[in-house]
């Protein structure tokens, strides 16, 4: 580890100009001369010097290239003082972590990830693996894919973003987030990689890895370690330069793709669909969710021009039938493979059971197009969950929330809700990040909300309130739109213009949206 690691401020400067591999071509400092120095003195004795000061041992031998086997620490019972000892320095080293660029300011480059795992030896391409991109939909299909290589008798690995509550949930196995003892110990073993290629950044007045880049680094190489027979990896931004593409996926998947984050992606769908399409490998099998023409065209050049086959939802997949249920929807979905009938899915909305369509055909490409085993169908959807996404987290009156923080997102949200849920009045609860499409969200939600309570949020990207309170007005009118800037008192605020209504018997119901951050800040007070 760099001993600019732990300071505050570490990590990439948006102002560095220029990528690893043209640096390096101008200075006289090579690769191989940095990873030798900095293998030989530099990150060995800052990684220790660092996980010392911490209190948790590391093997003295764990960069030695000979030995047989690392000795990891016991991860059996621990004591109440050797869990409390954990978890501090979990939290030590997530604020390191933190210190790094940000995952939405990085440079778009592949060179830091590939550098790093040549050094590590690849060991993201020691199991198999499905790739997710894609605009709305990305982490609930990406859940459904891992349960349902779990029912089928498959130790999973799970790589998605962003987190709800805790940067654990973005590296799971079998569904369950690694412990922080895992996470301390993943990340003593590839400390010393990421502190090379930061070393080879710092002397070439480079950029050194990002936050996304090296919890990337981490999930995947775990993956290899615990092992895990495939990973189901979610794409953080985009595709073709994106931290994650490093794996070599057999099954490449795209859930709808419209526009968003327009300073990396461009501000059309067509031009997001050319950087996502970068996720698609030579002889890989692409399924994609229905597209609009130009997206389609775009992904179908694509597969063209790699050697893969792509198969779309609606054409050569075909959710043929979908009933709401009690908890759920029932759908029935055909393939070249077969038929599968009345499957219960734990979700709401059609949107879901188009993710669930997508999910059910990524898992057949990735059995070699062979038709599943009933049971495996049913048993991984029963499992599927996705917290976050139209979520009840309270009853009366019922609270949900939902991520949604587009206008497709809001879109989708406000069919569900009037789809699923008998509400004849219903609260929003809304915040945004100042980058997002604000008017555009609140006007797919408008003719569904009766009221809106404009709040704050825990994030520096957050939109002023006040500033989002006169978009929210000129969308809603004065009369329907109130402001509280801490969220438990939007909460409060809701529920009491909720229990307002004239009549008792109204069924009404209060939706928190707008952001993953304000989801999981919801979550986490309305959970306890």
């Amino acid at each position: 580890m760099s001993k600019d690691f732990t300071e505050p401020g570490a990590g990439l400067d948006p102002e560095m100009l220029g990528y690893l591999a043209q640096t390096v071509e101008q200075e006289e400092t090579t690769p191989a001369e940095i990873v030798d120095e900095v293998l030989n003195r530099d990150v060995q004795a800052e990684l220790e010097a660092f996980f010392n000061e911490h209190r948790f041992g590391i093997p003295e031998d764990d960069l030695d290239d000979d030995s047989e086997e690392v000795v990891r620490p016991q991860t059996s019972l621990m004591s109440k003082q050797e869990a409390a000892q954990v978890e501090a320095d979990y939290l030590a080293l997530q604020e390191a972590i933190l210190t790094r660029t940000p995952e939405h300011k990085f440079e778009p480059t592949l060179d830091r990830m590939l550098m790093a795992f040549n050094l590590l030896g690849d060991p993201q391409l020691s199991y198999r693996s499905v790739h997710v991109t894609g605009t709305n939909g990305k982490t609930s299909t990406s859940r459904m894919i891992s349960a349902l290589l779990q029912a089928s008798g498959r130790k999973v690995g799970r790589y998605t973003s962003p987190h709800l509550t805790s940067m654990k949930e973005r590296i799971c196995v079998n569904e369950e987030p690694i412990s922080e003892r895992q996470f301390l110990e993943a990340y003593a073993d590839v400390a010393p990689y990421i502190g090379m290629v930061d070393e080879l950044g710092r002397r070439n007045n480079g950029p050194q890895m990002s936050f996304f880049e090296v919890f990337t680094v981490t999930g995947l190489a775990a993956f290899a370690d615990i092992p895990v027979d495939a990973a189901v990896v979610e794409v953080g931004i985009g595709g073709e330069w994106d931290a994650t593409n490093v794996i070599n996926a057999e099954v490449a998947v795209f859930t709808p793709i419209g526009v968003d984050h327009e300073a990396y992606l461009g501000p059309t769908a067509e031009s997001a669909a050319r950087i996502k399409s970068g996720i698609m490998k030579p002889g890989a099998i692409a399924v994609s969710a229905p597209q609009e023409p130009e997206v389609e065209a775009v992904l179908r050049a694509k597969a063209a021009e790699v050697g893969a086959v792509i198969r779309f939802i609606g054409q050569e997949v075909q959710l043929l039938d979908r009933k709401v249920a009690v908890g759920g929807q029932v759908i029935t979905v055909q393939t070249s493979a077969a038929v599968y009938q009345d499957i219960f899915v734990p979700l709401h909305g059609e949107h879901q059971a188009q993710n669930a369509t997508l999910a059910l055909a990524a898992l057949e490409a990735f059995n070699g197009g062979r038709a599943l085993e009933d049971r495996i169908v049913e048993e991984g959807f029963a499992m599927s969950t996705s917290p976050g996404r139209l979520e009840v987290v309270r009853t009366s009156p019922s609270i949900l929330v939902d991520a949604a923080h587009n206008p497709h997102g809001a879109s989708a949200l406000a069919a569900a809700l009037q789809e699923s849920f008998d509400y004849s009045h219903i609260v929003g609860v809304y915040s945004a990040m100042a980058d997002k499409q604000v008017e555009a969200v609140l006007a797919e939600m408008e003719p569904i909300l009766d009221e809106i309570v404009i709040t704050g949020m825990n994030s520096a990207r957050a939109m002023d309130v006040e500033e989002l309170a006169e978009v929210a007005r000129d969308v809603f009118g004065e009369d329907r739109v109130h402001v509280e800037r801490k969220l438990l008192d939007a909460v409060d605020k809701a529920v009491e213009l909720s229990d307002a209504t004239l009549d008792p018997a109204t069924s009404t119901g209060v939706v928190v949206f707008g952001s993953v951050v304000l989801a999981g800040s919801a979550r986490e007070l309305l959970l306890k």
